[in-house]
């Protein structure tokens, strides 16, 4: 089946998954108002047509640290995405690696690290959760085994944001076998088919850890994270970790800047999609504020649903875009290859506004091309 947008996919995703699975990928924290933010940050700035330049050839590609990325957007991390489908963690690393950009794997994943690591070729990047210290140890130590040599921490979650509609739902790992759930699961009998032969979702990292019980599980999917960890234990983790370090979840200009000043390696401005505190400022409205160091890199996320999207960020001073549920709903939607059809058509769209902007060169991209 075609899609002509992402909106497409996302509406056909509501349609596949059981209610409580669409909503635990798309809701966000208390009355979603910065699920809104992100969208209304994005679409509020104006781009300016400037004809009469040679657009004949349009290059999408942009450096990112000593590399060229064939594409301007990066598959961030998503938990549980086994919920969606079985080995779902898998086919998105396969559509990224096809297409040359990176995957991040969560600690969240349902599929652990190695099991990933085995199955999908391209650049893997690894997301760190810091449930508490010496899991946190193990995780890094497991990813850099594995391979694995961007490591991204998560800093936003010293404890879970509030999403009623996961709440509403009763949504949790393992699944709440409700009535309610039972009736929506059969009326969805493909997802229910893929369910019952790939197993229920788990939070694969856990199951091969010491750290693994039920209690971690729950932590986990609650996003009970070690609220001490501070900036001592940041400039610890910089000292043990041997490769790339990025730190996701910032939304001051001064943390990034603390974060360049110990040695981090790139920051994603994030409010984590809107699903941690509906009430913060958006990622993309931070990232003209950004002093980025020569050789250090700045990337964002949260509501990322358009080519023109992504020339936005780029016009503004970011490298390059996580993207996250949009990736989600064409995994939703058609498997690995809903999830290529997602990166094709933000392709496609990248190059028309390329092209329209008067800016054949993605790397070239700065704020001239943006209205005032």
């Amino acid at each position: 089946m075609g899609y002509a947008n992402v909106e497409d996919m996302r509406q056909h995703a509501r349609r596949r998954l059981p209610r409580a699975v669409f909503d635990y990928v798309d809701g966000g924290a208390g009355d979603e108002r910065g699920v809104q933010r992100n969208r209304d940050a994005i679409e509020q700035r104006l781009l300016k047509l400037k004809p009469l330049t040679d657009v004949s050839r349009r290059d999408p590609t942009v450096p990112l640290f000593d590399k060229r990325l064939p594409l301007p957007f990066i598959i961030g991390p998503t938990g549980l995405n086994g919920a969606i489908m079985p080995g779902g963690d898998v086919a998105l690393a396969r559509a990224a690696a096809r297409f040359g950009i990176p995957f991040v794997l969560s600690t969240a994943s349902s599929m652990s690290i190695e099991e990933v690591a085995d199955a999908a070729d391209g650049e893997l990047w690894f997301q760190l959760y810091v449930l508490n210290r010496d899991a946190a140890r193990q995780f890094a130590a497991r990813a850099l085994a594995a391979g694995y040599r961007t490591l991204v921490l998560t800093v936003d979650v010293p404890v879970g944001g509030r999403r009623d509609r996961d709440y509403r739902n009763g949504f949790g790992v393992p699944f709440h076998m409700t009535v309610r759930f039972a009736l929506d699961c059969a009326r969805r009998p493909a997802w229910a088919l893929q369910q019952l032969r790939g197993g229920a979702p788990q939070m694969a990292n856990l199951r091969s850890s010491a750290a693994q019980d039920a209690n971690s599980q729950a932590m986990l999917m609650l996003r009970q994270m070690d609220a001490s960890f501070d900036w001592d234990d940041l400039k610890a983790l910089r000292n043990e970790w041997p490769h790339r370090l990025i730190v996701k979840g910032l939304t001051d200009p001064a943390d990034c800047a603390r974060c360049y000043s110990l040695g981090v390696d790139g920051v994603v401005l994030s409010n984590h999609g809107g699903r941690q505190l509906e009430d913060v400022v958006s990622g993309f409205d931070v990232i003209e504020h950004v002093d980025v160091p020569d050789g250090r890199t700045l990337l964002v996320d949260g509501g990322f649903r358009r080519g023109a999207d992504i020339v936005k960020a780029l016009a503004l001073g970011a490298d390059a875009v996580m993207l996250g549920r949009a990736t989600l709903y064409g995994l939703a939607a058609a498997g690995q290859a809903g999830v290529e059809q997602v990166i094709e058509t933000l392709s496609l769209e990248i190059d028309n506004t390329l092209a329209l902007v008067g800016c054949p060169n993605a790397a070239d991209l700065d704020r001239t091309i943006l209205q005032v």
